[in-house]
């Protein structure tokens, strides 16, 4: 039996054998990844879009294809086909709902409910998702093998896999929980309880004296009349969910953002600005806007540039620390093109059969024409055209490189694609200014180029993950490899339709849809403010400024994540907030194993099982949510149950997903432990 090396250098063999024949890849295992791909595609495309984060797809797409495979008797690797397809649904969505947004935020597209749109949406995710296999597939040989590459999610998939094996599965608590995540969300919306609380407290009016340096006033300054809006957790499964999978930490990072958007910026500036807003609110006896909706214009229009000038230089410098890993991802990638070059006139056994470069080279070059064509669609300029596509070709391959090498040190979850398209973003720009290509057509042809990569990167990282779990199994690289294509087209010419109801259906219940308070989509938003910016000449350079300073501070600080403390900031505070309650309790779970004396292996349990909890609390909340949506596009009336709910109710909601957080995994990995 061949060995094959995973982490750290330690030698292991393939759980199934080269030598040995299995099903895999089944008519069956197709279908189910391909439903998985398009349901948990658009769960995180609901996530996305409402907290500017996503999931990985790989443990509940492992958990679900053992249980369904597990009623026929299905092979493990059927089930790690499965999976396969199924999670590129997430990857796919990720890239999607980072730059699709923008589109309409920019002002390219008027509008989203059209033919047109769907076929343009479509395209753009399927050039990207196809490119991004393709170039994986290239890249294989030296990311997925390399023993210096831990891919930490990558080993717990595999392990969740070898567990349904030997007879367990955490089927039971993920879809309990995407039950119970559904349940709640549902109640919400019918006003059981209210899901989220707000406040304003007015300032007193008074003025400010300016005095000279001899103590002679220069002027006075009326200020005051305004008020600090106060805002509670929402009451969020999924948000919750969130700030469970990334901890305390990242969870409170994200928070301080959220606190100096709404405990410092926001009631600064309507204290200073409150007499001039105050004309506003009442008019000629008649109340025409709240100091609460003036606080939130104040926010979307003042701060959240603020921050988005924070995120630009956060990202920067994201790449920055990533030097050295840029750098080994792009020798990496030119060294292995000679790498599978010569591996195609050498046998290989069946775990080491890639795609044939006879098909990938012909196929790269068909989107690399597909990707043209879009360009001089968006554009209608040639030149721009050939040089948009030649920068999406090698940005592409050379951040499927990286974000591969990324995913085999921290995992999917914590890959920074929208930094990495950002960079492409602003070099598109800059050529599309360069090329004279200017307007709507300069901006949508930029986009265009991020879309296509932040696709690609995506997927590319959600797909080396998935190899590297058959890697481990004996899973066979060409089917695999076969199986993201077709899963990556399907999810593609699918996912419109969430992203179509979720921005109608916010519209039609009062909202504004992407970019909103409901639908904010905070990479969205920045690449469509950094695109009209640079190319439209519309960038709000003052307010953009300040947010990079703020973030040179907190780089200066040592603060762990500056990118994540600004997406804080564009968030809405309840959202923030909510995400930070799911990581404090994460805290409190991890605290009590500690002070019990679980062993590694104990808090390994406890942290898988506390994420597929996560995970179904978080898919439960997004699958009502998009039925929410629909039933909000097509006009039908939900009769709530009282017309005040109470947000006491919702504390003690809040309360509950707590104890089912904490008391479940740990109860299960102190059952594990005894049993052996």
């Amino acid at each position: 039996m061949a060995e094959i090396k995973g982490g750290s250098g330690l030698k292991y063999k393939p759980l199934v054998p080269p030598e040995q024949t299995m099903r895999e890849f089944t008519i069956r295992a197709l279908v189910l990844g391909l439903v998985m791909s398009v349901v948990l595609g658009a769960a995180n495309a609901y996530l996305g879009l409402k907290a500017g984060m996503t999931i990985a797809a790989t443990y509940p797409a492992a958990v679900i294809s053992m249980a369904f495979l597990r009623l026929f008797r299905g092979t493990i690797l059927e089930e790690n086909f499965a999976r396969t397809v199924g999670s590129v649904g997430e990857a796919v969505a990720a890239g999607a709902i980072f730059t699709i947004p923008a589109f309409l935020i920019a002002g390219v597209w008027q509008e989203f409910d059209s033919p047109q749109r769907y076929w343009e949406s479509s395209f753009i995710m399927a050039i990207g998702g196809v490119i991004g296999v393709l170039f994986v597939t290239l890249l294989r040989r030296v990311l997925v093998e390399d023993p210096e590459l831990p891919f930490p999610e990558s080993v717990a998939a595999s392990e969740i896999h070898k567990a349904g094996q030997a007879g367990g599965s955490g089927a039971k608590y993920l879809f309990g929980a995407m039950g119970i995540g559904a349940l709640i969300q549902t109640l919400g919306k019918f006003n059981f309880f209210a899901t989220s609380w707000e406040r304003v407290t007015i300032f007193a009016k008074t003025g400010i004296r300016l005095l000279s340096g001899r103590g002679q006033e220069i002027t006075s300054v009326s200020v005051g009349g305004g008020g600090t809006v106060l805002t509670a957790p929402a009451v969020s499964p999924a948000y919750i969910g969130v700030g469970f999978i990334i901890g305390p930490r990242l969870a409170a990072l994200n928070f301080s953002g959220g606190l100096l958007a709404w405990g410092l910026f926001v009631p600064l500036l309507v204290y200073f600005l409150g007499p001039q807003l105050e004309p506003l609110v009442i008019q000629e006896g008649v109340q025409k806007a709240s100091w609460i909706e003036l606080a939130y214009a104040i926010w979307k229009f003042i701060v959240r540039p603020i921050a988005i000038g924070g995120m630009l230089l956060s990202a920067i410098y994201t790449l920055y620390r990533m030097r050295n890993s840029l750098a080994v991802g792009l020798k990496r990638s030119i060294t292995d093109l000679k790498k599978a070059t010569a591996g195609e006139s050498s046998a290989v056994s069946r775990i080491d059969q890639d795609l044939n470069l006879k098909w990938i080279l012909p196929l790269l070059l068909i989107f690399a024409l597909f990707t043209f064509a879009l360009y001089y669609y968006f554009s209608g300029m040639f030149n721009a055209s050939i040089t948009a596509t030649i920068v999406m070709l090698i940005a592409g391959f050379f951040f499927a490189a990286v974000s591969g090498y990324l995913v085999g040190i921290i995992g999917s979850s914590n890959n920074p694609i929208s930094g990495l398209t950002l960079s492409t973003l602003i070099v598109a720009a800059l050529l599309m200014v360069v090329l004279g290509v200017k307007g709507v057509s300069g901006i949508a042809a930029v986009l265009g180029v991020a879309a296509v990569i932040c696709v690609a990167a995506a997927v590319a990282g959600d797909m080396f993950q998935d190899l590297k779990v058959g890697h481990i199994l004996g899973g066979t690289p060409w089917k695999m490899q076969v199986g993201e294509i077709i899963g990556a087209l399907v999810a593609s010419f699918a996912l419109y339709f969430p992203l179509f109801i979720l921005h109608q259906g916010d519209i039609k219940a009062g909202g504004t849809g992407f970019g909103g308070k409901a639908l904010p989509a905070p990479q969205a938003s920045l690449m469509a403010m950094l695109s009209k910016g640079i190319v439209g000449g519309e960038m709000a350079w003052p307010l953009i400024i300040v947010g990079m300073l703020m973030a040179f501070g907190l780089i200066l600080l040592q603060v762990r994540s500056p990118m994540l403390v600004c997406v804080g900031m564009y968030l809405p505070f309840e959202t923030t907030s909510a995400i930070f309650v799911g990581g404090l309790i994460r805290g409190i779970a991890d605290l009590i194993a500690k002070r019990r004396g679980f062993t590694q292996e104990q808090m390994s349990e406890l942290e898988n099982n506390g994420t597929l909890l996560a995970s179904g609390l978080i898919a439960g909340e997004a699958l009502m949510g998009l039925i929410f949506a629909g039933l909000a596009f097509y006009e039908i009336k939900i009769t709530p149950i009282t017309p005040t709910p109470s947000y006491l109710i919702g504390l003690v909601v809040i309360l509950l997903i707590a104890l089912i957080l904490i008391v479940t995994p740990i109860r299960y990995a102190s059952r594990v432990v005894v049993k052996r």
